[in-house]
């Protein structure tokens, strides 16, 4: 098993296969998965899905439209305790050094700080949270970046 890396409560993360670069995600080992907040989801042909990623919680007209493909459906309790249907997809994270493939439940997160949360599934094996400490991976960057 390879070392376990320290990360802070909030990070800022990259998602390499969607090209997104510098979102804000927070790491709460109280949720089993992990949330991408997206609108417009379509469900397409093939078992794919298109969506537009939301890049900044105060405009959130900044998006960048992706098309992945569905790794499965099924129902999610809210923190709330309300039951939705939800699409994941899988894609890799990049945090620190380590890269990992995770599973995303497609999300609106419109009311929530943070773009992405990443819950205890994506961390196990290769995080641990330091709950007092924030962006310990690299220094916060404000602006989201993505390729076009």
């Amino acid at each position: 098993m390879s070392e376990q890396e320290v990360i802070g409560w909030k990070e800022s993360i990259d998602l390499p296969d969607l090209g997104v670069r510098n979102m804000l995600a927070k790491a709460d080992t109280g949720a089993r998965s992990s949330a991408l907040d997206v609108k417009n989801i379509k469900e397409l042909e093939g078992g794919r899905i298109r969506f537009d990623i939301i890049l900044d919680r105060k405009d959130r007209t900044r998006t960048k439209t992706v098309v992945a493909k569905i790794a499965h459906q099924k129902h999610v309790r809210s923190s709330n305790g309300q039951v939705h249907e939800r699409y994941f997809i899988k894609t890799k994270i990049r945090i620190g050094t380590k890269t990992k493939e995770v599973d995303f439940s497609l999300v609106c997160r419109k009311a929530m700080v943070c773009r992405i949360l990443l819950g205890r599934k994506a961390l196990e094996n290769d995080f641990l949270v330091d709950s007092s400490r924030k962006y310990q991976s690299r220094p916060r960057r404000k602006v989201v970046d993505f390729d076009i």
